[in-house]
């Protein structure tokens, strides 16, 4: 019976790793944070990926891969699809080396990190946006590839970039006054994971790596509860740098074999994240980057008087996602409700609902109506942003009681998706 052997970073792998990313990556700071540490009763510490010049970890395994090619290869040129962090470190190594990379990423990808990679490549990279997420672009980009004969760097599943990434791992514990307990790594597809938990393995084997993925993108979770790499049908892409469908073969066989646990997030509970880092830390972070931070809630208990490290993996956030951010969080922390309101076709109607059903702190935040027929009752789409979740139930009661009451629509995603 043939026993398969699972690929695994080497010490020795890792440290040329580090020294192929002298003066490319820097040694980003391990900074014991006092908020958390107070919160969860713990010493938190942040470690902050997002402070390298393409703001993300994702310089370390680009950089890595890259500078491993042969003459042939980089004469001929690289192909690569990414979200965009994982673009941008490519086009910054790119150009460092001087060798010609096409940059696919998904359509959507936001215009920050699009812009970050024109500049960072100039003129050695040339960028094509197709399909709506990143295994569309990774289909696309491969085709390329192949049809061009070109080199292709993967964003997660190849040895150089693991070893690149682990480069991460080794930091930490070379910073580390103490015994880290617990490290929580992003997992997106896996690379970051595969690295940093094959290095506490290593030389830290009483650490807990856990891996944290995004609930609407849990491809990683999924597949070492079913014990194979499955493909998911449908994900949420919000969490732009952690939706995968299918994590890699190699990381999926790490990760299943060195992760303490795999867990998800909801995505609204991120959004908080990421507003509770700029408004109490004022630190600017990507959806990916608040994971970690995020997971911290789901084992309070647990890390309580331990030494934990969160790495916060990126900052490529665009300045216009700040509504959505917003609205995501206020949803989650059921603050923010949409509803169906029958008014009634007379003057004074509004006066009424205003006077008589909000509560004294209540905030109309959305009021669409057009008045298009003499029916009785004409609806108007209302969102309202309440104080507390508790004055939910009393409100409703308020327009029932005043028949103003027609339909509640946060439970309802097909006719929700048009308001968020």
């Amino acid at each position: 019976m043939l026993v398969k052997t699972i690929y695994t970073p080497t010490i020795k792998a890792v440290e040329e790793a580090v020294a192929t990313l002298k003066d490319v990556a820097i040694e980003t700071p391990l900074l014991n944070n006092y908020i958390y540490s107070e919160k969860y009763k713990a010493n938190i510490f942040l470690k902050r990926e997002d402070l390298q010049q393409v703001r993300s970890y994702k310089i370390r395994g680009a950089y890595n891969k890259i500078s491993s090619i042969t003459q042939a290869q980089r004469a001929n040129g690289i192909v690569c699809a990414s979200a965009g962090n994982h673009a941008q470190g490519v086009a910054f190594a790119c150009k460092k080396l001087q060798i010609h990379g096409t940059i696919v990423m998904p359509a959507p990808t936001p215009k920050q990190k699009v812009e970050q990679v024109k500049m960072f490549g100039g003129d050695y990279v040339d960028i094509q946006l197709s399909g709506d997420t990143f295994d569309d672009a990774y289909k696309y980009a491969k085709n390329v590839c192949d049809t061009l004969g070109k080199t292709f760097v993967h964003p997660f599943d190849d040895q150089k970039i693991i070893e690149g990434q682990a480069t991460v791992g080794l930091e930490i514990i070379k910073q580390s006054k103490e015994i880290i307990d617990y490290v929580f790594v992003p997992v997106g597809g896996g690379g970051l994971a595969s690295g940093v938990s094959s290095i506490f393995k290593l030389l830290s084997p009483t650490t807990k790596v856990i891996g944290v993925e995004p609930a609407g993108a849990a491809s990683m979770k999924t597949s070492i509860e079913a014990n194979k790499n499955v493909k998911l049908a449908k994900i949420d892409k919000f969490i732009d740098g952690a939706a995968v469908q299918q994590v890699g073969k190699l990381t999926f066989d790490i990760c299943k074999e060195n992760l303490y646990d795999m867990i998800t997030v909801p995505e609204g509970k991120v959004c908080q994240t990421i507003l509770d880092l700029y408004n109490k830390e004022a630190i600017v972070v990507e959806p990916a980057g608040a994971l970690t931070i995020t997971a911290l809630d789901f084992f309070a208990e647990e890390i309580k008087g331990k030494n934990v490290v969160c790495v916060i993996s990126g900052s490529n956030n665009d300045i216009a996602r700040t509504a959505e951010i917003k609205e995501r969080a206020l949803l989650y922390s059921e603050l923010k409700h949409y509803f169906i309101i029958r008014f009634p076709q007379r003057a004074g109607a509004l006066k009424d609902f205003l006077m008589d059903v909000l509560g004294e702190n209540d905030d109309i935040t959305f009021f669409e109506y057009s008045k298009k027929s003499s029916k009785e009752n004409a609806p108007a789409v209302v969102g309202i942003e309440l104080m507390k979740k508790e004055d939910l139930a009393p409100l409703i009661q308020r327009m029932k009681a005043l028949n103003f009451y027609g339909e509640y629509l946060n439970d309802k995603p097909n006719l929700f998706e048009f308001l968020v």
